[in-house]
């Protein structure tokens, strides 16, 4: 069984949690794109009656494309559920996302949800973040300053490694849908997100990170032998 299959599976038991007059946000990437399909499929079969805010114009363009009903927060500021996918996710359902593009919209929709699903497949599973790049999104302006303070605060946080700026396929800086740039980290592995969350946060050049921590409220994976659930514990 393939990975594609894996996510297939992840994401049509994530569409169980999708009620008849929910307010959704969807996410993008490969994964999140499947369920898109799928929901889709469902409100055409089932004449499901769902509001959608897309977080990003590659997944605005795929509803459309299936005919999904779409809306802004600036319109409905308060969604039901975000369904979204993952680069990695760690035991306690803290994300590392971002490989799309999209943190930054992505993480304002997901915290304007009352709930965010994350759905991927088993490989998406690790002991500790940060094997997978960590996006980071920074305004264009004083780029090299920008890189240099990333790159002090990250080390200052155990995180060192190389800074690479995202490159589209014409070699020109990869530009999110915000105009922004992204530093992808390569630090291997990140002991404490909390304290490179809270460092990079520091930095003025720097719009948004990829770590999602304390976002997720369930994790639906795929793998060899099935779905597996699981819920965050955040106490109260």
């Amino acid at each position: 069984m393939t990975a594609e299959r894996w996510k297939g599976e992840a994401a049509e038991r994530a569409l169980s949690y999708v009620k008849d007059g929910m307010k959704l946000g969807l996410g993008t990437g490969s994964t999140a794109a499947q369920f898109v399909t799928m929901l889709a499929a469902r409100v055409k079969e089932e004449g499901l009656k769902v509001l959608c805010v897309p977080t990003s114009e590659a997944t605005r363009a795929l509803a459309e494309q299936h005919g999904l009903t779409l809306t802004t927060l600036d319109e409905i500021p308060f969604l039901d559920l975000t369904v979204d996918g993952a680069d990695e996710i760690d035991d306690e359902l803290r994300l590392i996302k971002g490989a799309g593009g999209a943190l930054l919209r992505e993480k304002i929709v997901a915290t304007a949800s009352d709930r965010m699903i994350v759905i991927a497949d088993h490989t998406k599973q690790v002991d500790t973040l940060g094997a997978a790049p960590l996006p980071i999104e920074v305004v264009p302006f004083g780029l090299r300053a920008t890189e240099k303070m990333i790159e002090m605060l990250a080390e200052d946080s155990g995180c060192a490694g190389e800074l690479k700026l995202r490159r589209a396929g014409d070699g020109q800086p990869f530009r999110t849908d915000g105009g922004n740039y992204i530093f992808d980290g390569a630090f291997s592995k990140i002991d404490d997100p909390e304290g490179l969350s809270d460092a990079l946060h520091l930095v003025p050049g720097v719009v948004e990170h990829g770590l999602f921590l304390w976002v997720a409220d369930l994790a639906v994976i795929g793998g060899p032998a099935g779905v597996q659930v699981l819920e965050a514990d955040y106490g109260e």
